[in-house]
């Protein structure tokens, strides 16, 4: 997981393509949502807010 870090955050760096880190932060914000909402009491009102 580490080298596949490393080996985006090189790729971002050298092509000057930062503009990807907001969106691969919000992607993994939203799937952290999802996987924790999975077995919460509060996953009937997380689910409506997409």
């Amino acid at each position: 997981m580490l080298e596949l870090l490393k080996d985006l955050w090189l790729y971002m760096r050298e092509r000057k393509k930062f503009w990807l880190l907001p969106v691969i932060l919000v992607l993994l914000l939203l799937g952290t949502l999802l996987v924790v909402a999975q077995g919460s009491a509060l996953s009937p009102f997380i689910y409506t807010l997409f």
